[in-house]
């Protein structure tokens, strides 16, 4: 099952997607929150198909399409997880996750503007397989306890300021990853019983370019894995992101140029769809 928000910035529509039809969700849910996906969002969504209660969303395909859940309680990345891309950036692939954090106002739509910030010349792409937490998550016992807690999967591009990450950083990444509107995601959230996250292409592209082109299977620390490991040391509530890392291809390895105004991203994932970024200088952004 999809579940997708549409409409302008802050006042958006939740919908599920059916075939091609978008239906209502707001007899069910006021939004794609924590508290709708962690009261049984498949279930409660198809008894509401069945009986005919979700009016069809008129315009629809002519709606801005946000991130598909509403503002998380929180972000949390996994760093180097793709053992080419730890050797692009100059490290060997690490023996436990690597963990930063971005804060939420970074989750914006998956073709929204994003803005360059202020003094950059280092911003860069970054495709990854987005985790959305469907139950208060901590101390798990196993790894195979994770996938009971995931509600769903999401594209994500974890964009990132390199001067800041590394140069100014003072030793942690997230000064380079939390500049508003790093984070486009989406354009749906598919639900966890149609995805197998072990097997999933994830390409992105610069103005039609390649960059990365890899599978989830490359992971360092598969997603189970990555849930276990965090819920040892934070609480995960419903509707919290966890972005799983990059793989190989980005400007940071040193063979592409960074991203400068009018460049255009485009970042996909194998069943969970596409998104596209236009990149804007911060005085065209003001």
């Amino acid at each position: 099952m999809k579940f997708a928000r549409l409409g302008e910035s802050g006042s958006e529509i939740p919908v599920v997607i059916d075939a091609y039809r978008y239906l209502d969700l707001r007899p069910l849910t006021s939004d794609v929150d924590g508290g709708f996906l962690a009261d049984d969002p498949v279930g409660r969504a198809t008894a509401a198909i069945a009986g005919g209660l979700l009016p069809e969303l008129e315009g629809a395909s002519d709606l801005r399409i946000g991130a598909p859940i509403a503002r998380p309680s929180a972000v949390i990345c996994i760093g180097q997880n793709y053992a080419a891309h730890a050797r692009e950036s100059g490290a060997e692939p690490p023996t436990v996750p690597i963990l930063f954090l971005k804060t939420p106002n970074t989750v914006v739509g998956p073709n929204d503007t994003v803005t360059i910030p202020r003094g950059s010349e280092k911003t860069d792409w970054e495709v990854e397989l987005g985790v959305v937490i469907g139950r208060r998550t901590a101390y798990l016992d196993s790894p195979d306890e994770a996938d009971a807690h995931i509600a769903g999967y999401v594209v994500a591009n974890d964009v990132s300021e390199r001067t800041f990450q590394m140069e100014v950083s003072g030793g942690q990444w997230s000064k380079g990853k939390i500049a508003h509107g790093f984070n486009p995601t989406g354009p749906w959230l598919v639900t966890a019983d149609e995805v197998d996250a072990r097997n999933l292409g994830l390409r992105s592209f610069v103005n039609g370019e390649p960059r990365q082109d890899s599978n989830t299977s490359d992971m360092i620390f598969d997603v189970r894995t990555i849930v276990h490991h965090l819920s040892q040391f934070v609480t995960l509530e419903p509707g919290d992101l966890i972005l799983t890392g990059t793989p190989q291809g980005v400007a940071f390895g040193g063979k592409f140029p960074y991203l400068k105004p009018g460049d255009v991203v485009d970042i996909e994932i194998d069943g969970l769809g596409a998104q596209r970024q236009e990149f804007v200088g911060w005085e065209a952004a003001r």
